[in-house]
């Protein structure tokens, strides 16, 4: 499973979505998080509302999962509507993956009395 988070490093989620410049892909699989690539997008710092430019390099690279510091009402209703989960964390990547997964698993249990 590809994913992406926003991060300067490559390292740790440090970016709000809607000012995330550095968008790093990874992959998922079996425990194993592996670095693919990194790409730079063209954010203009001093306009509000830019999540539309994420949104479309998320879509064109079939991504449906990002990794955000933080994330406006508006751009959470783009990626919604886009179909794009949202996790908010920050910290270390692996960690906030690794958290992500555990509890995808666990929701994945019944709740047992």
């Amino acid at each position: 499973m590809n994913f992406a988070v926003a991060s300067t490093d490559g390292e740790n989620i440090d970016l709000h979505f809607g000012k995330a410049s550095s968008i790093c892909i990874f992959d998922y699989d079996d425990g194993e998080i592996n670095f693919l690539d990194k790409y730079n997008i063209d954010i203009d710092e001093d306009k509000h509302h830019q999540g539309s430019l994420i949104v479309n390099f998320l879509n064109n690279h079939n991504i449906k999962t990002i990794f955000v510091l933080q994330i406006g009402f508006k751009s959470k209703i783009k990626v919604d509507d886009a179909g794009i989960k949202v996790v908010v964390d920050e910290g270390s990547i692996k960690g906030a993956v690794l958290k992500y997964v555990n509890h995808l698993k666990f929701m994945e249990k019944p709740v047992e009395f």
